[in-house]
């Protein structure tokens, strides 16, 4: 299941483009024009993140953040109120993170990724890289909200990397730690499924190979 993402921004230029860009980056996206329509979309359905103005019609973000930790969803400031004070205060208020306008897209995308990741690792229930999202209570994994299929130890590599990140270990280690101390196969068997992960994941640029011990899933 695709993470969803609560768009609150009365311009519509703007929202379009997160909109978009979200979308395409697989999450599932609404967009809510003011803060009453936002408060309704929070009271009527279940999000995993809101991206908040500050400067909204009707309800403004601080209003919306109160309602948003009632309901449990981490916020993400994106506003053209650029001053440190104004930053201060929204993170204060229990804001995930404060994103200024104007902004890189880029930028919102690895932001909203590390939010996720953060709060997906404390439930432990699901964990995320790039447009990967691993279900640990299903034993799913998904891209771009789309089911892949793995094999069970594809999967257990998977996960057990994303839950000891920018760690290297060797070959060896990671027979132990997943296949197992009575496994007596070769070494190769990790570098096929770390292949094999690769390919089906698209996630090369993620688990990278380090030089005479082994591998390394690198996130931010």
């Amino acid at each position: 299941m695709a993470y969803s993402i609560l768009l609150a921004e009365d311009d519509s230029s703007i929202a379009k483009l997160l909109h978009m860009a979200l979308t395409a980056s697989g999450y599932c996206c609404r967009i809510a024009e003011d803060g009453h329509r936002a408060k309704q979309l929070l009271v009527d359905g279940r999000y995993d993140l809101a991206l908040l103005d500050i400067m909204l019609p009707g309800l403004d973000g601080y209003q919306l953040l109160d309602i948003c930790k009632e309901n449990d969803v981490p916020v993400i400031f994106v506003t053209a109120k650029t001053n440190v004070t104004d930053k201060v205060h929204g993170l204060r208020l229990g804001a995930e993170d404060y994103i200024a306008k104007p902004f890189e897209l880029l930028e919102v995308l690895a932001r909203v990724e590390v939010v996720l990741r953060r709060r997906t690792s404390e439930t432990g229930e699901r964990l995320l890289v790039a447009d990967v999202q691993v279900d640990c209570i299903g034993r799913k994994v998904y891209k771009m909200g789309e089911l892949i299929t793995l094999t069970p130890k594809e999967y257990e590599l998977l996960a057990f990397l994303l839950q000891n990140p920018n760690i290297a270990f060797s070959r060896e280690s990671l027979l132990r730690q997943v296949w197992g101390y009575d496994f007596y196969g070769s070494t190769r068997t990790v570098d096929t499924h770390i292949l094999n992960l690769r390919t089906k994941l698209g996630l090369s640029n993620y688990i990278q190979t380090v030089h005479k011990v082994g591998y390394r899933l690198e996130l931010m």
